[in-house]
């Protein structure tokens, strides 16, 4: 007999995703034969929480694939960005190596340089567990925080480089005039980045305070 033969009653075979956790696409099959509504959590537990919301692994998968394409159009290589958008879709926004190949099907050696990537430029963080060899890569609470402050290095660098430009072509020169707007342009982007980031968190605290006194 089938494996995708239904049990006995009559139910018929239900499709499943094949991705993290099991999730079932379609929920049992309810009275008139049509499938009944699908639940957002799943069953409570002997202490009283639900384990998380359920989700079709498959879509997530998709997902993760699509914002990774996203951050490599960005400049991001390929598999730091795939790690980066797996952990980042993660409800505990921690994972470990092997969790993450196994998510990614990708290598553990390709995982490896993947985070050690994302670890130099502060996009991620390593712990370790107590009395555990094993170690979790998680994304810093902050992480936008820190792709800003990297880009604004960058720019410092540019403008640098950009003023030996202008006194090598010459100030007066239309080089050098481009040269010198870019640098006018990075000075300012640059100086602006602190009182856009205490504007950011201004408004963070307000949309918690909100949150606290609307739950």
């Amino acid at each position: 007999m089938s494996d995708m033969a239904g049990p006995a009653g009559g139910d018929e075979a239900r499709p499943r995703a094949d991705g993290p956790g099991g999730v079932r696409e379609h929920g049992p099959i309810g009275a008139g034969g049509s499938p009944a509504p699908a639940r957002e959590h799943g069953p409570i537990t002997a202490g009283g929480s639900r384990p998380g919301p359920q989700r079709n692994g498959e879509a997530v998968s998709r997902f993760i694939e699509r914002f990774a394409a996203v951050l490599t159009e960005a400049g991001i290589p390929r598999m730091p960005a795939r790690v980066f958008a797996a952990l980042l879709a993660s409800d505990s926004g921690r994972l470990t190596a092997a969790e993450l190949a196994a998510q990614l099907q990708a290598s553990p050696a390709a995982v490896s340089g993947g985070v050690r990537y994302l670890i130099g430029v502060g996009m991620a963080r390593r712990e370790g567990e107590p009395g555990s060899r094993r170690h979790h890569y998680r994304v810093p609470d902050n992480v936008w925080d820190e792709v800003i402050s990297s880009r604004d290095r960058l720019m410092a660098r540019w403008t640098a480089v950009l003023r030996e430009g202008i006194g090598l072509l010459g100030a007066d020169t239309p080089a050098g005039a481009r040269m010198i707007e870019s640098v006018q342009y990075f000075e300012f982007v640059s100086a602006e980045l602190p009182r856009v980031a205490a504007r950011w968190q201004e408004h963070k605290a307000a949309l918690d305070g909100k949150a606290v006194r609307d739950s």
